[in-house]
């Protein structure tokens, strides 16, 4: 406590560099970040789901979703080649 009300009465803030715009909170990298680590969580709480809820195997909670992401790059590469036919 009294360091941070030393750094205030000091004005030491004033020497710190600010945050540049590609790191500030509402930047393009910081919302991709975010939503990298809702997904995280996501997958997180969907291989809980099926490991104690529905009692798959914990292999069988990963081949689940390598097979998702399987068929999610499958989907995805189609859609990139049909809207690249134009």
């Amino acid at each position: 406590k009294a360091a941070f009300i030393n750094f205030i009465s000091d004005e030491e803030w004033k020497s710190i560099e600010p945050v540049s715009s590609w790191f500030g909170p509402s930047s393009f990298l910081m919302s991709s970040m975010s939503a990298l680590f809702k997904l995280s969580m996501w997958i997180r709480h969907g291989h809980g789901y099926l490991t104690e809820n529905l009692g798959i195997p914990v292999w069988g909670s990963y081949a689940v979703f390598g097979l998702a992401t399987l068929f999610l790059g499958m989907v995805l590469g189609l859609v990139s080649e049909v809207l690249g036919a134009d």
